[in-house]
């Protein structure tokens, strides 16, 4: 076999590491140095692990005290290759690069304004339906998407509604403002969706469709606590929780493909995965990439702890909703088209850290919590065909 091969380390050992221009510090090419007795003579064997050592651009190994002439003197080396993708695997990348390749994607403007108008209007105790359809009038995206959602099967109108001030009537303040709030984003995140050619297009449907999911189960969620929240920040930490994926797909797209395709257990399975690959999961990836947009902090929290409330210093309830919404989404079958990752099994919310945040142990606040996420639950299918 060519020396060039990959090969797998026993004895020899190759530790150095020098960074590549990409900003990895790479894996040395590891060797496997089997000792034999059915030889006299060792030198051209030494001088083959040499060669091949030179030829990979890496330190020289030095054998251990047992695999030395001296001790030794009857041995023959050879060499056990395995496969080169193994041996070629680079080490994550630094966080200078990271932050590097994050800072050059392009910034959201719908983060910062998210339909400012709008918003205004809906706020405005003296604003009327008519007002509020002209400024959607204005927006075809989200025209159709409103459209869509008033007559699918979720508001059951036998006759279809085709005039925005209308749908505006039957869908009221509350499904408008969270309507206005996805669609900007999603329209403007499409501008980070770079594929290569010949390589099929990224699930961004089923992403987008987790995404709704789970910023309308955040809200139901914490409105069970008892939890007020005028603004919109709940939604909002649901609808992005996910955003750093998205930056994956821009900033580090071949890592993004290989994790798409790796079976993982459960969500946390997910992040260790990335954590191996890039050097960040997507929940430190997103909070870092909304953090360039100043959104808020209960929002910024809730991404970045979204996998682990338990240890976010502040905002625990935001980041609770967001997790347990997260596996109650994915329990429905919308698992977001990103992972290949096993179903969550029924109740398995129940279990988490944000559950406990949230409800902590009490039965009867147990019972419920449960009763008022399985009402949601139910909602949650006919609700997402208007909407994706």
């Amino acid at each position: 076999m060519s020396p060039s091969a990959g090969w797998k380390r026993e004895r020899a050992d190759t530790t150095d590491r020098e960074p590549d221009q990409a900003g990895r510090a790479m894996k040395t090419i590891p060797l496997t140095v089997s000792i034999g007795t059915s030889h006299p003579r060792l030198k051209p064997e030494i001088y083959l692990i040499a060669h091949a050592l030179r030829r990979r651009k890496v330190q020289r190994s030095v054998l251990s005290d047992e695999a030395r002439p001296t001790v030794f003197p009857l041995m023959q080396a050879t060499l056990t290759p395995t496969s080169p993708a193994a041996a070629l695997k680079a080490a994550p990348y630094r966080d200078d690069e990271i932050k590097r390749r994050l800072d050059a994607c392009p910034k959201l403007a719908s983060l910062q304004t998210i339909n400012r108008a709008l918003r205004e209007l809906m706020n405005s105790e003296q604003s009327l339906n008519s007002q509020i359809a002209e400024v959607i009038r204005r927006d075809p995206s989200l025209c159709a998407r409103l459209l869509r959602m008033v007559n699918s099967v979720y508001f059951g109108n036998s006759n279809r509604i085709s005039n925005i001030e209308e749908a505006v009537f039957f869908l009221g303040l509350r499904q408008i403002r969270e309507l206005s709030t996805a669609t900007p984003v999603i329209e403007e995140m499409q501008t980070l969706q770079p594929v290569k050619p010949g390589q099929a297009p990224l699930p961004w449907t089923e992403l987008w469709r987790h995404s709704i999911g789970t910023a309308g189960m955040t809200r139901e969620i914490l409105v069970s606590t008892g939890i007020a929240v005028d603004d919109d920040t709940d939604y909002l930490a649901g609808l992005l929780h996910n955003v750093g994926k998205v930056v994956m797909a821009y900033a580090f797209p071949d890592e993004l493909r290989q994790i798409m395709v790796t079976p993982v257990q459960n969500p946390a399975e997910v992040c260790a995965l990335e954590r191996q690959l890039i050097g960040w999961d997507h929940a430190r990836i997103g909070a870092y990439y909304l953090g360039r947009h100043q959104l808020s902090d209960e929002i910024t929290f809730a991404v970045l702890y979204h996998n682990e409330p338990n240890v976010a210093p502040r905002h625990q309830m935001f980041a609770a909703a967001v997790q347990v919404a997260d596996y109650v989404v994915r329990h429905a079958g919308i698992l977001g088209g990103f992972e290949t990752i096993k179903p969550i099994d029924p109740d398995a919310w129940v279990l988490l850290d944000g559950w406990k945040i949230l409800y902590g142990t009490d039965e009867n606040a147990t019972a419920l919590a449960r009763a008022h996420v399985s009402n949601a639950l139910q909602r949650l299918p006919s609700m997402l065909q208007g909407l994706v």
